[in-house]
């Protein structure tokens, strides 16, 4: 596999040369990208000697094509690599700065990503820094932690380039993944749906897809074949994700997850669909009324009660997995839900919280499975997608002895 190994400036970066070999021992490719202030501390013709590639350094190096030089690496990488990750080239990637080739490069590609920090402790610790680094947690990025000991600023804490067999390891982990997911095939579902009154408004909610996003990104980093139907968002499409179904209505979702859902091995509901629909829908704007407005309502289908009932129906189906947005009685309206849609596991957050659930970075959900309750901290939505895939692949390796009965 070709790799794309980031170099910036920090001291950690004579470690990316042991980084480029470790990953040359295990089979890859690779290609160096080092911004200016990284060829201050490691020359280009080292890793020129150990890649047997030419070094990228300049996003204007002259010669025929050399402006579109970005795109073309953007499209052929299988990884792209960062280490060292420096504060600075970390704020870029998260604000979408594309001031040099590797900036340019992060934005250009579709491939995986994995950052390694390193930096001073305080700066690590930085409430700015740690903002950058949630908002690339949640696009899907992975991180390789920095270890703690002597920093060449001479303070003693975390923040020091991880070791190159760390990286190397976590590198593997992510372009051959080798769990239950691996070669498996997962619909997941985000965003709102937006029922039309008229051809203008229409009923929605503030559903902004990040965590159906993060777990379409996390079953990708799994190595499972995903496909995402999605509901309006302005998210691009997660890295490693290349079936996404647009949709709009609740029941343009529900045609496309059940023309999906039968060759799938598992199915994620995280999508906030509309329960209720216009009974019709306007063809023309709706004039504003002195006396008000009078909406007649109707039930949206139901899209996880539907995969449960047609499960129960075959005797087999996929792993299913629902969302309950909640601002009351959490527990209690998961644990009904699972039951009565006959699912796998319930993932419960209260929406009515400020810093969870709706059109924010971060999330606290209660996992409601066979075995009982498990609540989780509040945490970036993408570290809370690979813990809810950590539980499906409990389920899907248990799969053979799972009787499909009403619960």
């Amino acid at each position: 596999m070709l790799i794309a190994l980031g170099v910036t400036g920090g001291i950690g970066a004579y470690k990316a040369v042991e980084v480029a070999r470790g990953l040359q021992k295990r089979g890859h490719d690779v290609v160096a990208v080092m911004t200016a202030a990284a060829t201050r501390f490691v020359g280009p013709v080292t890793f020129e000697a150990i890649t047997r590639r030419a070094v990228i350094t300049d996003q204007f190096a002259p010669g025929t094509n050399s402006d579109i030089e970005h795109i073309a690496l953007a499209s052929s990488i299988d990884l792209l690599l960062i280490a060292p990750a420096t504060a600075n080239i970390i704020g870029k990637l998260a604000n979408g700065i594309a001031d040099d080739f590797l900036s340019t490069l992060y934005i250009a590609t579709r491939a995986p990503v994995l950052v390694a920090p390193a930096m001073n402790t305080q700066m690590f610790a930085h409430e700015a820094v740690r903002r950058n680094l949630d908002a690339l947690a949640a696009r899907g990025v992975r991180f390789v932690e920095p270890g703690e000991g002597y920093l060449a600023c001479g303070w003693i804490g975390k923040g020091r380039l991880a070791e190159p067999d760390e990286i190397v390891t976590a590198v593997e982990a992510m372009v051959r993944p080798d769990g239950p997911l691996r070669g498996k095939r997962v619909v997941v579902t985000a965003g709102p749906t937006y029922e039309d009154l008229d051809p203008v408004r229409y009923i929605g909610n503030r559903s902004s897809g990040r965590m159906g996003y993060a777990l379409a990104a996390e079953a990708a980093r799994r190595g499972a074949a995903v496909t995402l139907v999605s509901g309006p968002t302005s998210l691009e499409a997660p890295a490693g994700v290349a079936d996404v179904v647009r949709v709009r209505s609740a029941r343009e979702m529900h045609d496309a997850v059940l023309s999906r859902a039968a060759g799938a091995d598992v199915v994620v509901m995280a999508a906030a669909v509309a329960d209720y629909t216009p009974e019709r829908q306007a063809p023309q704007k709706l004039t504003k009324q002195d006396d008000g407005l009078t909406l007649v309502l109707k039930k949206t289908p139901d899209i996880l009660g539907d995969l449960g009932q047609r499960r129960l129906r075959d005797g087999d189906g996929p792993i299913l997995v629902g969302f309950a947005a909640e601002t009351e009685q959490l527990v209690e309206r998961a644990r009904a839900k699972r039951e009565k849609k006959r699912v796998d596991l319930i993932v419960a957050n209260d929406v009515s919280r400020a810093d969870a659930g709706f059109d924010v970075e971060t999330n606290a959900v209660t996992i409601v499975g066979p075995d009982g309750t498990e609540p989780l901290p509040l945490q970036s939505k993408a570290r809370v997608a690979a813990e809810i895939f950590d539980r499906v692949e409990r389920v899907l390796t248990a799969k053979p002895a799972r009787e499909l009965r009403p619960l």
